[in-house]
Parts: structure tokens; sequence; C-alpha cells
């Protein structure tokens, strides 16, 4: 049972993957009760750290931000900082002895997301995307061990690039509106697509080829992802479950490939709800 400071962050971190990260929410719902405390902190660190770009006008004061947590992280006091979502995380980090690099790591990759500079390639994705979505897929398979090394590195590599890859493409409208082309330019170059058309919302053929190899890309990972699970223990297919989702988010995208700078593709909350559910009883 969480106790004072700690307590209080779980309940504010539920609330702020409720309201920004519904997917990995609903997800946690399916978890064990005794790990939904230190996955929501993870989930509600997440939060914080991808919203920054929203938050700020320039870049300058969100590398302040993410430092915040660079500190915190590098110290020992992150249950005494004042901050409820650290409060969470710094008990968790200590409950199931998570490995704050992994954390750091993330943080750095998400400095990318302050800057307008073009993703380079597909590899550069697939990597940001490892030690982003990936990563917390990984951080939850410790959780879900209780501390203990699950294995399954493969399972939750190849699930969190799918969903990290699916993520971007919902959020196409959103990224482009504020100046962000995070299609990678070796494939945007192969298909004759440059940033300015991408940034003036051209949703022609070139476009059009770029989402559809990247949805192809996505389901690679997916398939990849869903052959490795089955040699993975619970706690590592338990991790994946959100990653049910992007085969019908896909189809929602192709949908929708006409424009693509539409409404981002969603699900319906009965929809997801199933999925996961579905989903997390195979876990077991």
């Amino acid at each position: 049972m969480e106790t004072g400071q700690g307590a209080a962050g779980v309940d504010v971190a539920a609330d702020l993957v409720r309201e920004h990260d519904r997917d990995r929410y609903v997800a946690t719902l399916f978890a064990p009760e005794a790990r939904r405390p230190a996955l929501l902190a993870l989930y509600a660190f997440n939060v914080e750290v991808s919203r920054v770009r929203e938050a700020v006008s320039e870049p300058l004061p969100g590398e302040m931000r993410l430092q915040y947590w660079r500190d915190l992280l590098a110290g020992d006091a992150m249950e005494a900082s004042g901050h409820p979502v650290a409060a969470a995380l710094g008990a968790a980090i200590a409950r199931y002895r998570l490995p704050r690099s992994a954390l750091l790591d993330l943080i750095e990759a998400r400095t990318f997301d302050l800057y307008d500079d073009p993703m380079p390639s597909i590899g550069d994705l697939e990597g940001y995307a490892g030690e982003t979505s990936s990563a917390l897929m990984r951080l939850a398979s410790l959780i879900l061990a209780d501390g203990a090394d699950p294995g399954g590195a493969d399972a939750v590599g190849h699930a969190g690039v799918a969903y990290a890859i699916v993520g971007l493409l919902r959020a196409l409208p959103w990224t482009t509106a504020r100046g962000q082309v995070f299609l990678p330019a070796d494939l945007m170059a192969r298909h004759g697509l440059t940033r300015a058309m991408v940034l003036a919302r051209d949703a022609g053929e070139p476009l059009r080829a770029v989402l559809a190899d990247l949805r192809g890309l996505a389901r690679r990972h997916l398939g990849q992802a869903e052959a490795a699970a089955d040699a993975a223990g619970p706690a590592v297919r338990g991790a994946i479950v959100p990653a049910a989702l992007v085969e019908p988010y896909l189809r929602k995208l192709e949908a929708a490939s006409s424009n693509p700078f539409q409404t981002p593709a969603e699900l319906s909350p009965l929809r997801r709800f199933l999925t996961l559910w579905l989903a997390s009883r195979r876990a077991r």
C-alpha cells in the first residue's frame, strides 16, 4: 500500500494518464491491482515529458523542463520533491528496481520533440520509438514481473515500435500544425515528398505512399512482436497489451488515407475497452 506523498502521487498520476493517455490507462485497469500504482506512475511520467512541447513556445523552456526530470532522476529524493508524479515514480523505482538509465534515455529521446529537425531515416524513427514506447513496455514488464527480469526484449521492442509508429501517424494533424514532420527523410525522398509539401498539407500521392509504407512497417513490427510474445512470459505479454490497438488503428488510418490531415483516427471507448480486455486475457 502506498502512503504519504506516494499515495497522493498515484491519484494525480491516475488522473493524468486517464486524461492524456487513454489507451495505457484502460490497459492498466486489467493489470494486477497491486501493480497498477507503479504502472500509472510510469505512464504519468511519460505524459509529463511527452507533452513538454505542447506546454512551451520555444525549445529553451522545454529543455529546462526536461532537465528538471533529469535532475530528479539523478538524485535520491524523488518522493520528497514535492512533485506528486515524481513521488509516485520514485516509489515505483524503489519498489521494482526500475533502471533509471532507461528513463533518462527516454527523456533524451524526447528532446527531439522540442525542435523542428527532420527525422533523418527509418532507422532513426525506429530508434526513437524504441527509446520511448518500447522502453515504457520494458519498464512495465519489470513492474509486472515484480522487479525480476522477465526477458522478452524482442516482444517489447517490436511492439513498442509498432505502437509508436501508429501514434505518430494518428498525430499527423497535430504535429504538422506545429511545424513538425516525423516522417523519415529517406522515405520521403524515395517517394518525392518534401517537408514543405507535408506542412502545406498536400495530401497527394507522394504523402499517401509514404504513409502506406509506414503502416506496412508498423504491421511488420507488430507481427514480429506477436511471434516473439508466444515464447514470452505473462509479464511481457501483459506489458505489450496496448499494442493490441495497432491493427484497429491502422484500419482507421487506411479508411482516412485520402485525407490524413483530418481528425486523428480514434476508436470508440467500447471498442478500445474490449480490444484491450481480450488482449489482457490472452496475456495470462
